[in-house]
């Protein structure tokens, strides 16, 4: 069999290196593929795929983009979850001896793109790192390349809190050991959608130690260091924008599992999947991308610390008085651009003039900004403001080196300014001027050596020259022109004048070039110098931002600023701060909230669509919103801080893991009853509704009386089941509430408003004429529950084990013995019967009286 021909062969050792990613083989002006990268690169790029002569007796698949446009197609190829590996000539080829030196300079991966045109400016881009440690702990490692963050968390409570954590994170990739279990690996794809990457090698860099400072532990330094690893595997270049880590204080925060994130739609809308419909998109009147990034992590981590979140009320309470103030900031603010990716992209190398002079831009706006904070004359405001320092040497550096408006690219020139470097301004100044020096040359040639014929000429063979006729020759001065080329009629000749100038003209333009770009390194390499100084900054503009957005976003929706207390809560009037929005007529009905020691659970009925949910998602938004440091929809709102939010609402299956939506609705109720404490807010939505209705109803009543006597969690309970009402008479810190609706000419009018009792009709028949189901459907309801309402059922036949083996809410019936009317026992009974409003009890209560009676007669 043929070998490979000698390229093919170190395409063939560069591929075996990266199996895991396509490989951008460079060849003249394309990156090309081959084997399997072509067969998949054809089909994911939608590009023709064609075959190439390798030396083989069957030409080879092979397929290629052009060099220039690449840039497109990687990111279609990232943005499907895969990588590239860059693979580049490193030596000249006409210094080459054989195939050209080839090797891969950059592995691009989901969760390491620094390209701007692959990034969403309003999102961070995480890669993280998972590690197991024998003690069953685990450790993540967030890093954003684009921004040098790093964070760290110590997760000791399982794998579930492993998955909770890394889902509320924006994430594109986690690095792991091969060793971790293929279930889990699983896992991670299915539920997180993610890309898993592999480090087993795992050695601390000295070179990054700076980074280390604040990890203390053992296990953290080691799963730090496998991210560290894998970065500067796939990136091969100084990192030094890195920022040192942090480690994420999971006890300061309060916890959002994913269901509660997904049910709360703090980020995203459940059904779109797009911030339009969130709580992000209500708050986010941010003006940088900076800040908007810095209001997401708040939005996903909020805080646990009352002095912290104080801090922040007080700060936004300055920007809302200084209303006129806060226009002007905001003005400012859309002048500076992201401070952040701008310092990542410096250390990167992937920095270009226009951005310079972004960063200039925006560094000139900080004096003004700091001036304007001043203006507020408020205590927060002015710290804030003195943490605001002027980097004027970084803005002198980019004032006298860069033009106004450079070019994009950084090899062609036209990046510096005039005056900056004598040695450029000599080149420029010989290209510029190349063509009048050599006609002032041939002038003063002529008036010195009298000679009016003669001539300054030009070919690529000899260059310039000074032309002479034979005839003039004797008129030519001694020892200064040197013979060049002997002609027919003339000579021609060079002086050293003209050499020198010769040599300036014909360099001036590569030179030139040549000697901006290495200037613009040198540029870029001093401020790198910087790069702490300007994160800092744009934390302290990013901080800014959000608060005065907070302040805006609270202006514009009459929000109130919350008062935090130990022992109850207590909302005037709160409205759900998305609704609101969506319902621009101003219609919004809101609503009270009660909640204390003697009143901890609050269970809801009403009928569909009355806005019990609505109600529920409210109380959640507004806590988070208030620790978040943000004010709240309400006229006035006591808070207590909540350590943990956890949700129910909305009915939704997961056929990822293959659970129905009864499933998903235990899980959901059982990791809440698992991880409350006495400090957390549950929010449970129809539980039961997935399952027959004794077996729902009995869940239900079990699940509230076990939050009642084991958690005493603050909780809202909105339920279907009326006959669950009764339970305010034995659980002594549950009440009723309902949404009222009332009935008017044979149709249900929602009047949306929360009223202490419970709710007299379900109206679901109502409910579904609403939904224009087909009119004789909803007649043949009607009769039917008309039937079943006043159908009586014998009371010596409970309901049995039915058809499908499912237990009856009842055990199984036992013989009735006969009453003996001369029985003491038998005459209670009977006079308990008699007792009985039946007009009064609920068909629970009726049924739980009915059973404690036959218990009595079966005695």
């Amino acid at each position: 069999m043929a070998k490979y021909t000698p390229m093919m062969e170190q395409y063939l050792r560069i591929k075996a290196d990266y199996q895991d990613a396509f490989l951008f083989f460079r060849l003249g002006d394309f990156y090309e593929m081959f084997f399997e990268d072509a067969i998949n690169a054809a089909r994911e790029l939608e590009i023709t795929l064609t075959k190439r002569d390798a030396g083989q007796e069957d030409p080879i698949p092979m397929c290629g983009i052009p060099y220039h446009s690449a840039a497109n197609y990687i990111k279609n190829l990232i943005e499907k979850g895969y990588k590239v590996a860059i693979c580049e000539q490193v030596e000249d080829p006409k210094e080459a001896k054989g195939v050209v030196k080839r090797e891969v300079v950059q592995l691009i991966t989901p969760g390491t793109v620094m390209e701007s045109n692959m990034l969403n400016e309003k999102n961070n881009n995480y890669i993280a790192s998972l590690s197991h440690f024998e003690d069953g702990s685990y450790v993540i490692v967030y890093n954003d390349l684009s921004t040098g963050e790093n964070r760290i968390a110590l997760i000791s409570h399982g794998w579930d809190a492993v998955i909770h954590e890394l889902y509320n994170q924006p994430i594109k990739e986690i690095v792991i050991s091969s060793n971790l279990p293929e279930e889990s690996q699983q896992q991670l794809r299915d539920r997180l959608q993610v890309t898993l990457s592999y480090q087993d090698e795992v050695n601390f860099n000295a070179e990054y130690r700076n980074l280390c400072e604040k990890l203390n532990d053992e296990r953290l330094m080691k799963a730090f260091s496998r991210l560290l690893n894998y970065i500067q595997h796939t990136q091969k270049r100084s990192l030094d924008h890195l920022q040192q880590a942090e480690i994420i204080e999971l006890a300061n925060h309060l916890s959002l599992d994913m269901y509660s994130k997904r049910n709360l739609e703090l980020t995203e809308t459940i059904l779109r999947k797009g911030k339009q419909g969130s709580l992000l998109w209500v708050l986010d009147k941010t003006v940088t991308a900076m800040g908007s990034r810095m209001l997401k992590k708040w939005l996903e981590r909020p805080l646990l610390v009352r002095e912290q979140i104080e801090e922040r009320l007080n700060t936004v309470e300055g920007f809302y008085q200084g209303f006129i103030e806060r226009d002007s900031l905001r003005e400012i603010l859309k002048s500076v651009y992201d401070l952040e990716r701008l310092s990542g992209r410096i250390s990167y190398g992937n920095v270009n003039g226009r951005d310079l002079i972004q960063l200039k831009k925006s560094l000139e706006k900080i004096p003004v900004l700091k001036e304007t904070l001043k203006h507020f004359n408020h205590k927060q405001i002015d710290k804030l403001a003195e943490s605001l320092v002027f980097p004027e040497h970084i803005v002198s550096l980019l004032d006298i080196s860069l033009v106004d408006d450079p070019p994009v690219s950084i090899k062609e020139g036209s990046i510096i300014k005039d005056g900056y470097h004598q040695q450029l301004d000599t080149y420029r100044d010989a290209s510029r001027n190349g063509k009048q020096w050599i006609a002032e040359l041939e002038k003063k040639e002529k008036q010195d050596t009298k000679i009016k014929s003669l001539k300054i000429g030009y070919n690529r063979v000899f260059g310039y020259y000074i032309e002479v006729t034979k005839a003039n020759l004797h008129l030519l001065p001694e020892g200064r022109y040197e013979r060049k080329q002997t002609l027919t009629n003339a000579e021609r000749f060079i002086t050293p004048e003209l050499k020198e100038k010769e040599q300036l003209i014909l360099e001036a333009e590569e030179k030139s070039v040549e000697l901006e770009y290495n200037l613009f390194i040198e540029i870029r390499e001093q401020i790198k110098e910087y790069i702490p100084e300007l994160q800092y900054l744009a934390d302290v503009v990013s901080k800014i931002d959000v608060l005065q957005a907070f302040a805006t976003v609270s202006e514009a929706n009459n929000f109130k600023r919350p008062r935090f207390v130990d022992q109850h809560l207590a909302i005037k009037n709160g409205r759900h701060p998305v609704v609101e929005q969506v319902m621009k007529d101003g219609s919004f009905v809101p609503n009270d909230i009660k909640l204390d020691k003697e009143r901890s659970i609050l269970l809801i009925t009403g009928p569909n669509m009355s806005g019990k949910s609505t109600y529920m998602r409210q109380l959640a938004l507004t806590v988070i919103m208030g620790q978040i440091g943000c004010f709240v929809p309400c006229e006035e709102a006591d808070l207590i801080i909540f350590d943990q939010i956890f949700t129910r609402i909305g009915a939704a299956d997961d056929l990822v893991s293959g659970q129905s939506t009864f499933m998903v609705e235990m899980l959901e109720a059982k990791h809440a009853l698992s991880n409350a404490t006495d400090r957390s807010l549950i929010l449970l939505d129809e539980i039961g509704r997935g399952t027959s209705t004794y077996d729902g109803m009995a869940l239900a009543q079990a699940i509230v009386e076990y939050i009642h006597h084991h958690l005493q969690a603050k909780t809202l309970f909105s339920t279907h089941y009326h006959e669950l009402t009764t339970l305010e008479n034995s659980l002594e810190t549950l009440k009723n509430v309902h949404v009222r609706a009332e009935e008017f000419e044979g149709n249900v009018v929602f009047l949306h408003q929360v009223k202490d009792g419970a709710a007299d009709e379900s109206y679901g028949i109502h409910v579904a004429k609403l939904a224009e189901l087909p009119i004789a459907l909803i007649d043949r309801a009607s009769e039917i529950l008309h039937q079943l309402e006043n159908s009586e059922k014998s009371p010596t036949q409970p309901e049995k084990k039915s058809s499908s083996g499912q237990l009856s809410f009842f055990e199984e019936e036992k013989p009735i013995k006969a009453l003996d009317t001369n029985s003491k026992q038998d005459d209670k009974i009977i006079a308990d019967l008699k007792d009985l409003n039946l007009l009064e009890m609920t068909p629970l209560d009726a049924l739980n009286e009915l059973y404690r009676l036959q218990k009595k007669v079966q005695k």
